[in-house]
């Protein structure tokens, strides 16, 4: 749990630093600080793809999986229904801060594939760059929505935290070699991630979404043979 702890301080710290600033960080320098995270973003969706893919037992099966998820989320239109959802409850200045919070801070690769690294392997490399770009988000978002953003880190925590113990408890059904396949999944979730903070590629990541369910099910069906 300490990747989930370390990234809901960052939170907490980015929200009552970023109040404090009161009038906001200038557009500039909310530029550089995406273009950093954004950079960051890139390089560990590379690193988790070729890291992983040597070892990958399955080649076609990240394919597949990219496509498939994506045809279903795309189908489902899960982007249009969160941000549906983020405008139903913005009924007002602070609310609409906090439903951006909470979807940016829990619906993405790396919030979810951290802790399943981390209850799975005590890795929190996922969950430390995601601590990282929380940060900085939950700065940028305090400093126009308020102190009220802390809120947003006992959302993350409980999200995350019911993640990891979900992931202790199906442990010994997910062996290695889904585990690989799934990470190069999230590398490339995470990079797309990247592109669409600096401004490359728009990608709607969030129907993407689906495509982590693709390798558990696939190497779960393919072990039986």
């Amino acid at each position: 749990m300490l990747g989930t702890i370390v990234n809901t301080g960052a939170i907490l710290t980015g929200s009552v630093v970023g109040s404090v600033l009161k009038k906001g960080i200038k557009q500039k320098h909310q530029d550089a600080l995406f273009t950093a995270m954004g950079l960051a973003a890139t390089g560990i969706g590379v690193n988790s793809i070729v890291h992983n893919m040597p070892e990958s037992q399955y080649p076609v099966l990240f394919i597949v999986s990219l496509a498939l998820g994506s045809l279903i989320g795309n189908a489902l239109e899960l982007d249009q229904k969160f941000q549906s959802l983020a405008d139903k409850f913005s009924v007002g200045h602070l609310s609409k801060g906090l439903s951006t919070g909470i979807l940016v801070f829990c619906i993405g690769t790396l919030s979810i594939l951290g802790p399943i690294q981390s209850a799975l392997y005590g890795d929190n490399t996922f969950l430390f760059t995601n601590a990282t770009l929380d940060l900085v988000t939950s700065m940028v978002l305090a400093s126009t929505y308020g102190i009220g953003m802390v809120l947003t880190a006992g959302v993350l925590f409980c999200w995350q935290g019911s993640i990891y113990v979900l992931a202790l408890l199906l442990g010994p059904f997910m062996s290695p070699e889904m585990m690989t396949e799934l990470s190069i999944v999230g590398g490339f979730l995470i990079f797309s991630s990247g592109l669409s903070i600096l401004n490359i590629k728009e990608i709607k990541t969030m129907n993407m979404l689906p495509s982590l369910l693709i390798p558990i099910l696939g190497c779960a069906i393919l072990s039986l043979f």
